[in-house]
């Protein structure tokens, strides 16, 4: 019951990532949730395996801190990530020469 709770939290939270310091444009809009589920389900079970009971409230400190903290730095990095690799992909087709062969691995057949 008390798991249900982190993932309504996450819910919340990638409702609230758009507005604050997420750049959703870069990857789409349920990432930055997924990441602070994540994040949060993974805490929660380490503190749980280390002793933490459900009762003690260092355990919902830091799991609902830390899941904010997770979903920014994640997405922020997500999205860097991205902006590197179209960065590269537009230099690649830019300095490509026109009519060049094209790899086999390239073409995309539709029936």
């Amino acid at each position: 019951m008390e798991l249900l709770l982190i993932v309504i939290y996450a819910a919340i939270l990638g409702l609230a990532a758009p507005y604050v310091n997420v750049r959703s444009l870069d990857y789409g809009q349920l990432v930055p949730s997924a990441i602070a589920l994540n994040a949060g389900a993974i805490l929660w079970g380490v503190l749980i395996w280390t002793g933490i009971g459900t009762a003690n409230a260092w355990l919902w400190i830091i799991v609902m801190l830390s899941m904010p903290f997770a979903m920014a730095i994640g997405a922020n990095r997500l999205a860097a990530a991205r902006r590197h690799t179209d960065a590269e992909a537009l230099i690649k087709i830019k300095t490509s020469t026109p009519g060049a062969a094209v790899a086999a691995e390239d073409v995309y057949v539709t029936e």
